[in-house]
């Protein structure tokens, strides 16, 4: 069932806004909002990330949850960042192809894909249409897909590999240190490794192999999607490191300690 409707009305009414306030913030026409808080009209994709960035709730919760039931501790969580879909409470629901024997299939998201996939990753008909394969090594019994990385910041791992990942069910399984590919609703698909400050921040840290890139924040609203690093397939041969590279790996490795041991 699609709760849409009433719950934005119920979160509206939390806020204590009228119609017009809420279409005004949104740059909304006071009867679209109100089509859409009386079902007279579905949301567009566009809408539901209007309406889930503003009031900092998952589509998933925005479409499928009926806040009503929730008590108040429930909201106080839900609109402290801590959404059902993030904890766990309700299933994340994925979209995903299977094989004529009924095995999932591993879709790829190339780099056309990419752009594509961060709006419409939930919706079976454009999953449907993404190339798929097999491999034999993988658990049967786990959901994984395929990304196209590009850029510098996971070298290593040359740019143009595609990096395999496990679904995660719930965010708060995370591990610390640990690569995943990250669905955004800002910046796309990133490859990163990853910390969980999602108790302590509502927040990932993402940072990269490559010490010429920064660490930065994500707040937790702002993921999508994430899937555990598994391997990576690339048809080129690694160039051998140089000296440079070395020394200056082995320099970064000492910074890295001294700031450990600094905090």
């Amino acid at each position: 069932m699609n709760y849409f409707g009433s719950n934005i009305k119920l979160l509206r009414k939390r806020k204590k806004r009228t119609q017009n306030e809420l279409a005004e913030s949104l740059n909304l026409k006071r009867t679209t909002v109100n089509a859409l808080e009386n079902s007279i009209s579905q949301p567009t994709v566009s809408h539901l990330q209007v309406f889930s960035k503003y009031f900092g709730i998952a589509i998933d919760t925005l479409v499928n949850v009926d806040l009503s039931q929730l008590s108040e501790s429930q909201f106080t969580d839900l609109q402290n960042g801590f959404d059902v879909f993030i904890r766990g409470t309700n299933l994340r629901v994925i979209a995903t192809t299977v094989d004529s024997a009924n095995n999932d299939n591993i879709e790829f998201v190339n780099e056309k894909a990419k752009a594509g996939y961060v709006t419409s990753f939930t919706d079976p008909e454009y999953i449907g249409k993404l190339p798929v394969f097999q491999l034999p090594f993988l658990s049967k019994e786990k959901k994984y897909r395929a990304f196209t990385i590009s850029g510098d910041s996971m070298l290593p791992i040359p740019s143009g590999s595609v990096v395999i990942g496990e679904f995660v069910q719930n965010f708060y399984n995370i591990k610390n240190g640990e690569a995943y590919i990250i669905v955004t609703r800002e910046e796309g698909i990133v490859f990163k490794i990853v910390q969980d400050y999602i108790s302590a921040k509502r927040a990932l840290l993402l940072a990269s192999l490559n010490s010429a890139f920064q660490p930065y924040e994500l707040p937790i609203m702002e993921l999508k999607e994430a899937w555990k690093f598994v391997c990576y397939l690339n048809t080129e041969i690694p160039e051998p490191e140089t000296d440079i590279q070395k020394m200056m790996k082995t320099m970064n490795e000492l910074k890295t300690e001294i700031q450990s041991i600094k905090k």
